[in-house]
């Protein structure tokens, strides 16, 4: 139990983060609940809209599980929506993940309130909450966005899984991009406006992402073996294990998620299937075996 574990660290403590010393302007001091992940393990920035779609939410949860895998620190900000799905997926693994808050880390300052369970669970399993802020600050609409910079800063990679034009998630990309990381993101069906964000921020240069394995590879993160124990032998079959998870997903949102035709997505399944690395659930449902 982590709950009452509270500690400070300066700019000049050895504990500070790497990266984040490299952050213009840097934050002289910062509050931590909880345990600091191991500073070797590398880090990525999952952050997106509060009001997330089902798209963005399985995309979320599929991409994070992944990275999770290949044991990969999950960075975000406790908002609802994204961040909290991101989170919960290492909770769920029972891994370490950083909440870095607008607000102070103590539980009466601590916002939102309804993720204060989820930080509990993150303290939990071995992880911290960071804020820049000391006890008993409430978040206020200019906390928010100074927050941002932190999570890119603590990220050697920042993707953005849905996001609106005028997102916040948007800022932590731009300071990512002002830090020389690198920035990611999930391409939305035109004339969804919850994926808006991430088309702009795709059409200015950031990488196009469709599975995990497009961000370990460009961060140079070993990718593990899957844990389906299948390689890939071809493009379709990798874009049609990397669109499916354990959970049923119709073929026609197959279809539409990988830009396979139908012809060979029947043709590719049937194949996968026999070669046990996915499962037909029935009423043209699939999922990874």
């Amino acid at each position: 139990m982590n709950h009452l574990t509270f500690d400070s660290i300066l700019i000049t403590d050895t504990r500070y983060p790497t990266l984040l010393r490299e952050i213009t302007p840097t934050p002289k001091k910062l509050y931590i609940r909880g345990v600091l992940p191991d500073p070797a393990r590398p880090t990525v920035a999952i952050v997106g809209t509060r009001r997330f779609t089902r798209y963005g939410k399985e995309w979320t949860e599929r991409i994070a599980a992944d990275l999770v895998r290949a044991g990969v620190i999950i960075v975000s900000g406790l908002a609802r929506g994204i961040d909290a799905t991101a989170h919960l997926v290492a909770v769920e693994a029972r891994v370490p993940t950083i909440a870095v808050l607008g607000s102070g880390i103590d539980d009466e300052s601590l916002y939102p309130r309804q993720n204060l369970g989820l930080a509990h669970q993150i303290l939990d399993t071995g992880g911290c909450l960071v804020s820049e802020y000391p006890e008993g600050t409430l978040g206020t609409p200019y906390t928010f966005p100074e927050r941002n910079r932190i999570i890119a800063g603590l990220s050697l990679g920042t993707l953005v899984t849905e996001a609106p034009i005028k997102s916040g998630a948007l800022i932590t990309a731009r300071h990512a991009l002002d830090y020389n990381r690198e920035v990611f993101a999930i391409p939305h069906p035109l004339g969804y406006f919850t994926g808006e964000g991430c088309n702009e921020l795709l059409s200015q240069g950031a990488h196009f992402v469709q599975s995990a394995r497009d961000i370990l590879e460009i961060l140079d993160i070993p990718v593990p073996e899957a844990s389906h124990g299948f390689a890939p032998q071809n493009e379709t079959e990798t874009r049609i294990l990397a669109a499916l998870s354990r959970e049923p997903m119709h073929i026609d949102a197959l279809i539409a998620t990988t830009g396979v035709t139908s012809t060979d997505v029947v043709t590719t399944l049937t194949m996968l299937e026999l070669k046990g690395a996915v499962k037909n659930l029935g009423e043209m449902r699939f999922a990874v075996a």
